[in-house]
């Protein structure tokens, strides 16, 4: 039987963003660097190397200093080393929302706990840029409806790796959190989603009030698991 590893490794090897691309876009896609692939392997080995469900949680898409280097959703190469054990050489550059979801892990109790029960991933799992800056799938109309049938087929393969299905996650509100409602009341792909701000809205403009944001993750995280009965 195979492991959640092995269902996610299947899966995020052979992703694709259908063609064509909206002009100027383009696919922000770190898996043709073989570093990049031993670190997800082993990363995925490390934290999914068992059977049991995790609950799903779900930012906007990769961005350039995190997943777009690593592979892996809100990870930068210094967190992959230093909080994951995962050693690396794709540089010291460090994401801003990504360190913050660090906190939030750190305060649940370190990755171990953390991945041991909950999955992170991003509507959309592959991200994407434009003259060379971060782009949201939502953000531009022809890349929205073009990523809208690949994040239902992404949702569709995440779940049988497999996801609970009681509850998930979303890292956004505003738009990301009415797309996930629409999705969601479309295709059903869990009971209920819980919405907290997007790790860099609050990294970016509420530092101030950091702890009373990582509290906040951390109660979610719970709520998430009293909700699938796994406290």
């Amino acid at each position: 039987m195979r492991t959640f590893a092995d269902a996610f490794l299947h899966w995020y090897e052979s992703l694709r963003f259908p063609e064509p691309v909206p002009e100027g876009i383009e696919v922000l896609d770190p898996r043709g660097d073989e570093r990049v692939r031993r670190a997800v392997r082993a990363f995925a080995r490390r934290y999914y190397g068992d059977r049991n469900p995790r609950i799903g949680v779900f930012g906007i898409n990769p961005g350039r200093f995190g997943a777009g280097v690593t592979g892996i959703i809100f990870t930068d190469p210094v967190a992959l080393r230093h909080e994951c054990g995962i050693p690396n050489d794709l540089g010291e550059r460090r994401e801003l929302s990504g360190t913050f979801v660090y906190r939030t892990i750190a305060a649940f109790g370190g990755p171990e706990a953390f991945y041991a029960r909950f999955y992170l991933s991003a509507l959309s799992p592959l991200g994407f840029v434009r003259n060379g800056k971060n782009l949201n799938f939502y953000d531009d109309s022809a890349l929205e409806a073009a990523a809208r049938e690949f994040i239902v087929e992404s949702l569709r393969a995440q779940k049988a790796f497999p996801l609970r299905r009681e509850v998930a996650i979303i890292l956004g509100s505003g738009k990301l959190r009415t797309i996930a409602e629409q999705l969601n009341a479309l295709h059903r792909f869990f009971d209920r989603l819980l919405f907290l701000e997007h790790p860099r809205y609050v990294a970016q403009y509420r530092r101030r009030e950091m702890d009373h944001y990582v509290e906040r993750y951390v109660r979610t995280y719970h709520e998430a698991l009293t909700i699938c009965g796994m406290q």
